[in-house]
């Protein structure tokens, strides 16, 4: 296969190319593992997701976030 004159441009492009695609999988798998042991820790110390919080009393789950009934003073 003839690259022409640009061959070692080519090579090199595609050389850095591979290499950043490679390091930014890299760092998706450590920040992964790394986000799931502060899960864990948070876990292991009683803190709960917003997903898993119980009913409140009107029956509705408490998510954390406002509502529609809920109304937000300007700063």
């Amino acid at each position: 296969m003839d690259l022409g004159p640009h061959a070692a441009f080519i090579v090199v492009a595609y050389g850095v190319a591979a290499t950043v695609v490679a390091a930014m999988i890299a760092w998706i798998v450590l920040d992964h593992r790394q986000q799931l042991r502060h899960l864990a820790d948070l876990e292991a110390r009683g803190v709960t997701r917003r997903s898993e919080r119980t009913a409140n009393l009107s029956g509705k789950i408490e998510s954390g976030f406002p509502t529609e009934h809920t109304t937000i003073s300007p700063p």
